[in-house]
């Protein structure tokens, strides 16, 4: 009887499975996803009707699901598009999505510690993704949005690979502190603190950018918070505006793997204006004819195309994604190998991002989301550094170089001339700089959802950045007499910053007419970083690097210094509230209460509130019939911003050790408190024609008090140094406008051009005194400053003297003196005049998408005007006062007016330029190829070209450019001397997934 129910058992399950299997059979359906110009759409949530089976389709608009037979549709959702319900028709399907009519005011962009739809905005902001980003060679994230949104100033600092970049959103307004606005990494803030020590002597000078240790290839979007209603949520870092990154993610869907690779080369863009060979013997036969047969060596050189050189660069990225509804992943990898165009100068960088997010328990409401990013930068630098003496660096030894003098001698070796007037082939040999950097970034965020509207979260990152810096001088080279006192550096530098952030987030629609949300958190940051190096001299050269065996030094020579940074840590509570009714009228109020290590005890803590309302007049019954305004928006927004960029341990009695001993280095300052912002922010979002034309306005005004600055005490007062907070107040105010259209759009042919415009002004007021910066370099310009912080004047002003042309009897330099006269006996260190700005007013950006079929064209410029800029290169390097000896600039030989070779060069706006510009940022070509069989899909070939052509009047390597000349810690802006120079770059490229 057992045996028989047993079998009945065994029997019915048998049926049961059979039955099940039979009413549950389920095939494989793939397809593809575009859009109405059938291009691939990427991230698309592709379910079957009722049910939650779903997938996203990958980065060429494919997608395979597992569905049951008893399907019948699937429901298509994308940002941007009309929802779509399509019927199941074949076992491969195209689907074609249609704009929605209100196109991206559903989309979800980033804000500070969390997400909101665009119509939901009452702040102003900018988001940018991956179709939007510059195209070429980039080696950091702020280079994707140069040029692509109003208010942000991006100025590639050198050419150098991997250089500096300076960052402003809606001009300076600190006269201390940092200008750079704050960037934000998935949730997290970075220091803005760059891993590469610095060098010394002749050794480059340029610290690299602090982003470099990101791939821009796993950025998928970036968003730029510009008024104080949307940065104050970041309180006293908020001052500047914040950048947020966000990277990829996962997505669901069985793995793909996606492949991108270019290759191509880097050239001067244009090369300096000096004076050939034949043109050289005129001038010298014009100016110091006594000279003209000693010092014409008779050869034709041209030194700066002998330390130059067309350069490969290679660049290479995968990325494999992956996943179900409840476990997501994504793993990267990238190699850039990067030749710089001058001689020795090189980048290697290798990148890796693994990343998750998963889901766990029955009901799902726990969740993790981690990421790691791994890089390692190698460098190799030639010197050009902006601190150097009468010998100059490898640009101006390039520069200045006798053209009639030749490069290498009979005997192949390098012309010998002199200790001051260096061979530049010599140079790059007896240089050896190389660094190796670091960067780990770990973020793990566990979330569980209490209710479906209440959520609690936690982040926790760390951050460890390292790097090495080795160098070696072969003075033998340069000078024969110092053959054993060559010298060797080793130096390291470590950054480890943590961060702990909790929040508690609420999102509710209490009803048809209501939705409400809320957020309140508590963070605690900590910052360390540290740093030593070790110097030796008096080596004799064996072949091997110097700095492998510091200990052989010579020990009078040997020096040793380290450092650490005071303690460095913030805490902080926040919260931000929201209100949306009728989906018109908005309001977001935030506020947050910071305490860091870096004030006086008395002014620890402080509060950093912001409110903003916005109307959305388009959604009024007034307007809802007209047919021709898709988007009207009115926003209004007020808030309190802050500035901590300043060394810690400022506020305290700081003491330093030297090999002297013990000294003071910071007097306290118990009374030390916050640089604060209030900015008013007036903007109008707008969209007409069935999203044909859209756009916005804004208008700011920003007012910055207590700014923060270093000042020696004044006797009878102590010997030393003071944080303090200035009187007086620093104004920026200004408006945006930024516009897109869309000229074409057929079936065949679309054609969209994008254009921003700000206009800037900066002023100061309330200073007791004026405050000098901007150091000029060069022969003769020792101790020359040339801005001032000033009242009635923006920031940054140039004081320099009046040039009032050469003396026809003397041949030399007249200048105006402050009485009003004009003569070569004003002294141009004490005749000072107001000379503009380098503050541009007026900056630009252009953009166009021009494409047919499966061919596009994508060209993006950028532009700034209205500032001045000072040739410092020109002015101490390229004058008659070289000759007979050395070459000069073309425009410096003019026969009209004849110069004397004793004339030499000062501090004047005869060397001030115009830096208006607009330059063709990167032009790209792309041609769709498709799928090629049925691996490889959407194959994808391009040819870049990059930095092509520039329109200004700027007779320098590049009006986009600033070298560093900050003094006593006042930045400078504006400066040229003798920069590494910027590159040409052409690329092709090829990417498709498998």
């Amino acid at each position: 009887m057992n045996k028989e129910l047993l079998k009945s058992g065994v029997m019915s399950l048998a049926l049961l499975l059979v039955t099940v299997t039979a009413f549950t059979q389920t095939r494989l359906l793939k397809g593809k996803i575009v859009d109405e110009s059938t291009n691939p759409v990427a991230g698309a949530t592709v379910k079957v009707t009722g049910t939650s089976v779903g997938t996203s389709s990958g980065p060429t608009g494919d997608f395979q699901l597992e569905v049951s037979n008893e399907a019948r549709t699937l429901d298509v959702y994308y940002i941007g598009y009309n929802n779509a319900q399509i019927p199941i028709s074949s076992d491969f399907m195209t689907i074609k999505l249609e704009p929605a009519a209100d196109q991206g005011l559903d989309e979800v962009v980033v804000i500070g510690y969390g997400t909101a739809r665009k119509r939901d905005l009452t702040g102003s902001m900018v988001s940018i993704g991956v179709k939007d980003f510059n195209r070429g060679l980039t080696t950091s994230p702020d280079q994707l949005i140069q040029g692509k949104t109003p208010g942000v100033m991006v100025i590639n600092n050198t050419g150098q690979p991997g250089g500096s970049t300076t960052v402003s959103i809606r001009g300076n307004s600190s006269i201390r502190s940092s200008n750079n606005p704050l960037f934000v990494l998935d949730g997290v803030p970075m220091s803005g603190n760059s891993p590469l020590p610095e060098g010394r002597g002749g050794f480059t000078s340029d610290r690299g950018n602090a982003l470099s240790y990101l791939n821009p290839s796993d950025i998928v979007s970036m968003d730029i918070l510009k008024d104080a209603s949307a940065t104050a949520i970041y309180g006293s870092r908020g001052a500047n505006g914040v950048v947020i990154i966000t990277t990829k993610k996962g997505r669901v869907g069985s793995p793909e793997l996606s492949v991108g690779a270019t290759a191509g080369i880097s050239s001067m863009r244009e090369f300096p204006d000096v004076l050939d060979a034949g043109r050289f013997r005129e001038a010298l036969k014009f100016y110091t004819p006594n000279d003209a047969a000693t010092a014409d060596y008779g050869e034709s050189e041209d030194a700066f195309k002998a330390i130059t050189r067309n350069a490969v660069t290679q660049n290479y990225y995968a990325d494999a994604v992956g996943g179900t509804e409840n476990g997501k992943y994504r793993v990267s990898g990238g190699y850039l190998n990067q030749n710089g165009i001058i001689k020795s100068s090189q980048l290697k960088k290798y990148t890796a991002n693994v990343s998750g997010n998963f889901r766990f328990l029955e009901n799902k409401r726990l969740g993790l989301d981690f990421a790691a990013f791994l890089t390692q930068l190698d460098n190799n630098y030639a010197p050009i550094s902006a601190v150097v003496g009468s010998e100059g660096n490898l640009i101006s030894q390039a520069l200045q170089w006798n053209p009639t003098r030749p490069l290498v001698d009979a005997n192949g070796k390098h012309t010998f001339v002199s200790a001051t007037t260096r061979n530049p082939l010599t140079s790059i040999d007896a240089f050896k700089d190389v660094a190796v950097t670091n960067t780990t970034i770990v973020n793990i965020t566990p979330y569980y959802k209490i209710t479906d509207d209440l959520e609690y979260r936690f982040i926790y990152s760390v951050m460890r950045q390292t790097g090495n810096r080795q160098g070696m001088y072969r003075a033998g080279l340069i000078d024969p007499s110092n053959v054993k006192n060559e010298q060797a550096f080793s130096s390291n530098n470590g950054e480890t910053n943590m961060q702990m952030t909790h929040m508690l987030s609420y999102n509710k629609q209490i009803n048809s007419d209501w939705n409400i949300n809320a957020m309140a958190g508590y963070e605690y940051l900590d910052y360390n970083y540290n740093n030593n190096i070790a110097f030796g001299g008096g080596f004799s050269y064996m072949g091997l690097s110097y700095f492998d065996y510091l200990q052989y030094s010579s020990v009078a020579t040997r020096e040793i210094a380290s450092y650490r940074s005071p303690t460095n840590q913030l805490q902080s509570m926040f919260a931000r509230g929201g209100a949306n009714y009728l989906n018109r009228y908005l309001l977001t109020a935030t506020l947050r209460r910071d305490g860091s290590t870096k004030f006086g005890e008395n002014n620890k803590y402080a509060m950093f509130p912001s409110v903003a309302l916005a109307w959305n007049i388009a959604e009024e019954s007034f307007l809802k019939s007209n047919s021709y305004i898709d988007q009207l928006k009115l926003r209004l927004g007020w808030g309190q911003t802050g500035n901590q960029e300043f060394p810690s341990g400022a506020s305290l009695n700081r003491l330093v050790f030297t090999t002297q001993g013990i000294s003071q280095a910071n007097l306290k300052n118990s009374d030390l408190k916050w640089e604060t912002s209030a900015t008013v922010n007036v903007g109008l979002d707008f969209s007409v024609l069935n999203n044909r034309l859209y756009g916005s306005i804004d208008y700011f005004h920003k007012k910055t008090t207590d700014a923060l600055f270093e000042q020696t005490l004044a006797m009878p007062g102590p010997a030393g140094r003071i944080w303090v907070n200035l009187d007086g107040e620093i104004v920026n105010k200004g408006a945006e406008v930024a516009l897109t259209g869309t000229i074409i759009k057929n079936s065949d042919w679309t054609w969209d051009l994008t254009g921003n415009v700000t206009f800037l002004k900066n002023s100061v007021s309330g200073l007791l005194g004026y405050y000098e910066t901007g150091a000029l370099r060069g022969q003769g310009f020792t101790g020359v400053l040339g801005q001032r912080m000033t009242n009635g004047q923006p920031l940054n002003v140039w004081y320099l003297a009046d040039y009032q042309g050469i003396d026809p009897q003397t041949g030399m330099s007249m200048y105006k003196g402050l009485d009003g006269s004009i003569s070569a006996n004003n002294d141009p260190a004490t005749n000072k005049f107001y000379s503009n700005s380098p503050n541009p007013t007026t900056l630009l950006g252009i953009s166009t998408n021009v494409a047919y079929k499966r061919l596009s064209l994508v060209a993006n410029m950028n532009g700034a005007m209205g500032h001045y800029l000072f040739n410092n290169t020109a002015a101490t390097n390229l004058g008659v006062s070289n000759l007979s000896d050395r070459n000069i600039g073309s425009s410096f030989f003019n026969t009209a007016v004849k110069e004397s070779t004793s004339n030499s060069s000062a501090p004047s706006d005869r060397y001030l330029e115009k830096g208006d510009y607009l330059k063709m940022a990167n032009l790209t070509l792309s041609y769709r190829v498709g799928n090629i069989g049925s691996t490889i899909k959407n194959l994808n070939v391009s040819l870049t070209g990059q930095n092509l052509f520039i329109i200004t009047k700027y007779s320098g390597f590049d009006p986009e450019v600033n070298t560093d000349g900050s003094t006593n810690g006042i930045p400078s802006l504006g400066i040229e001397y003798l920069p590494y120079p910027p590159a040409r770059n052409v690329l092709f490229g090829v990417n498709f997934s498998l």
